[in-house]
């Protein structure tokens, strides 16, 4: 195994977490800012008003977006098990 391969697992690897984490990090920075214009606009500061639309928000977008990624990690890790016996030998 080549320091070139341990690189471009790595990269890879990141690459994938950002593909699995982009979804749910946007979708609760968008409910997140809309929140907060609300709250600046009615001068409401109640934490748990922020709270729950993220958390609901968030487990709608796992609950629809989850089987595509699931898919995609799958797709990593079996192709990583799968290249095992080229990088050994």
């Amino acid at each position: 195994m080549t320091p070139e391969t341990v690189i471009e697992i790595g990269t890879q690897a990141m690459t994938v977490t950002a593909l699995l984490a982009a979804p749910l990090l946007l979708s609760a920075l968008v409910v997140g800012l809309l929140i907060g214009m609300f709250q600046a606009a009615t001068q409401i500061n109640e934490m748990t008003l922020t709270f729950v639309p993220k958390l609901l928000i968030v487990a709608l977008v796992i609950l629809f977006a989850g089987p595509a990624l699931l898919k995609t990690m799958l797709g990593f890790t079996i192709g990583l098990f799968e290249s095992i016996p080229d990088m050994i030998g």
